[in-house]
């Protein structure tokens, strides 16, 4: 990968997270980017742009860190039901939302 490639993706990390910022929301901005992803997974674009993109962007956009840091707030409150229920939610309404973005992408072009 040229050197270009990983200044594009430090960019746009620093923009994903400066994004992040503005929606102090982890279950929004998961299924925000699993949308996004999947819209965007479905287009042809080229191995630099997809790194720029799912590497840079989206990685730091819906972080894995903040799902379990949630996560681990509702289990330290003892509520298994309510962390098992968020567990799925979170992980089916991602999914969900990932394929829908996939099938409008496609729908469009």
């Amino acid at each position: 990968m040229k050197i270009n490639n990983f200044f594009y993706i430090l960019l746009a990390a620093y923009l994903a997270t400066f994004l992040r910022l503005f929606i102090n929301n982890n279950f929004i901005i998961s299924v925000i980017g699993s949308f996004l992803v999947g819209f965007f997974i479905s287009k042809r674009f080229s191995y630099s742009i997809q790194e720029i993109l799912l590497t840079g962007f989206f990685s730091c956009f819906t972080s894995f860190s903040g799902f379990i840091y949630f996560l681990y707030k509702i289990l330290n409150q003892g509520a298994w039901i309510k962390f098992i229920i968020f567990f799925n939610l979170i992980i089916i309404l991602n999914l969900f939302a990932m394929f829908v973005g996939f099938w409008i992408s496609r729908k469009i072009t």
